[in-house]
């Protein structure tokens, strides 16, 4: 029979479920109500507060503080949730906070992200798969970061924003509106400067594709269109070049406007 490798010096909550093979290092806390599946380790000096999920095979490293209560004034102590996929590295010092009853009540990380030290993800954010949060990196109430998304060291990203499918911040920008699909994005306020070709390469993207995802880029930025007479010609060229069905299903749910 496996027994659970938690180390004499933690602190597990009676209602806390841990699969068996999960590990838990020295002087760290798991709070009520927090479920934590196979094969994740838990380093020393971690806290973790419930409602809690944490999936397979996850790494998080000392002195984070996952779960907590967010930081909003309006929260009044209700059962939020916080749910952290598989496969995620979440290095030291980071803190993800549990979402709010005002929008939809969790923080959702997904699965195979790599976050590394000091990133907050605060209240209702939405972190999909594939992602890379480079130190520093934080994220205000209510953000959607998408699949394959690199944020730069320091990325601050204001509230209510989306973050698109490979995108790319540089180290220190400061995201006030939506950044659309394959953007490179730099600055205080964040403008675009192309797109993230070389990431587009590495994810297996074929030379014809991430050309069509150029001329998609200038007609959304480099071609004196409009929003609305841009969309109309992403739209038709999507009908031979899928990937550009992420440009238009994005601009179709932009709330805060692009990065202009």
């Amino acid at each position: 029979m496996s027994v659970l490798k938690i180390h004499p010096t933690a602190i597990i909550d009676a209602t806390a479920e841990l699969d068996s093979s999960v590990e838990i290092g020295p002087y760290s806390i798991i709070g009520a109500k927090v479920r934590i599946d196979s094969g994740t380790r838990v380093a020393g000096h971690v806290i973790i507060n419930g409602p809690t999920t944490i999936g397979k095979n996850n790494h998080i490293f000392q002195y984070s503080s996952l779960g907590e209560a967010p930081q909003d004034k309006k929260y009044r102590d209700e059962p939020t949730l916080l749910e952290i996929g598989d496969n995620n590295t979440i290095r030291e010092f980071c803190t993800f906070n549990r979402g709010t009853i005002q929008d939809k009540g969790t923080t959702k990380i997904g699965s195979d992200n790599w976050i590394m030290a000091y990133v907050h993800i605060a209240h209702d954010c939405d972190v999909g798969n594939h992602t890379i949060l480079a130190n520093n990196s934080s994220l205000a109430g209510h953000v959607d970061i998408h699949d394959h998304a690199i944020l730069g060291g320091f990325t601050l990203i204001h509230q209510f924003c989306k973050v698109g499918s490979h995108v790319i911040t540089a180290v220190g920008s400061v995201v006030f509106k939506d950044i659309p699909p394959y953007v490179t994005a730099a600055g205080y306020d964040a403008k675009p400067h192309g797109i993230n070709a070389e990431g587009l390469k590495r994810r297996g993207f074929s030379a014809d594709s991430i050309l069509q995802i150029k001329r998609a880029y200038k007609a959304l930025y480099r071609n004196g269109l409009t929003l609305d007479e841009a969309k109309i010609e992403l739209a038709t060229m999507q009908a031979t070049t899928p990937e550009i069905s992420l440009l238009t299903d994005f601009l179709n749910v932009s709330t805060r406007g692009i990065v202009r």
